[in-house]
């Protein structure tokens, strides 16, 4: 339930991070590391535990931990509280304690790791793919893109170009899938046609296998008009 739990920092790394702060406060201090793999870790198992620093939201946590080691019959910690650093430049969406998750919020929009240097891939046209479901702002990223030079390929109005009658899958769909599909204007009534594909896996692959062909070609050629303008 971490918030952007995609950007939580590898535990090695944040392993790494301990152990140099560690060595930083104090460099003849004795220490183990341990990855938890559940709440409660060693803390619950390891009988040679005294104490266990808590802070004033993590405390509960910690009652916990000594409710299951008196069930293992093991002696209960005593619960070092500390308190929280705060934030000051904290934002309305971010926590009020210095925290990972207001981090992670940051991080957003920025570049994680440099574009992939592959000699095989030319230098231009630089092609980026906007994909997700309604709503996840696809429009409102690639306005962006637009603003700051960068050419713009509408898929979805390419979706509808192949299927005007002068489309180049106009024939082949009416073909495929009937006159009954067609509005009295000649044009393809796109609700008709996808009743006829909706739940039907092998229909809807024979109207992919005609359309999406197409609409990469006219991307592709969109991609090289992007290319000769610069």
């Amino acid at each position: 339930d971490k918030v952007l739990t995609e950007l939580i920092e590898p535990y090695e790394l944040r392993v790494a991070k301990l152990r140099e702060f560690l060595e930083d406060v104090k460099p003849s201090l004795r220490y183990d590391i341990v990855p938890l793999v559940d709440p409660y870790g060693p803390s619950v198992t390891d009988p040679d535990l005294q104490c266990l620093v808590v802070s004033e939201e993590t405390h509960r946590g910690g009652e916990a931990v000594n409710k299951k080691r008196l069930e293992n019959g093991l002696p209960e910690l005593a619960l070092h509280e500390i308190l929280l650093m705060k934030d000051p430049d904290h934002s309305q969406n971010e926590e009020e304690k210095i925290s990972s998750s207001s981090l992670r919020q940051r991080l957003l929009g920025t570049l994680l790791r440099p574009p992939r240097q592959d000699p095989a891939l030319p230098s231009r046209p630089y092609v980026i793919g906007l994909t997700g479901g309604t709503g996840s702002g696809k429009t409102a990223i690639a306005k962006l893109l637009g603003h700051l030079g960068a050419f713009l390929i509408d898929a979805d109005k390419l979706g509808h170009a192949v299927y005007v009658p002068s489309g180049p899958a106009y024939e082949q769909v009416v073909a495929a899938f009937g006159a009954e599909i067609l509005n009295e204007d000649g044009t393809i009534n796109r609700k008709v046609l996808g009743a006829k594909v909706f739940g039907n896996q092998e229909r809807l692959k024979s109207l992919t296998d005609i359309v999406w062909p197409e609409m990469a070609r006219m991307v592709k050629e969109q991609i090289g008009e992007a290319d000769a303008q610069g």
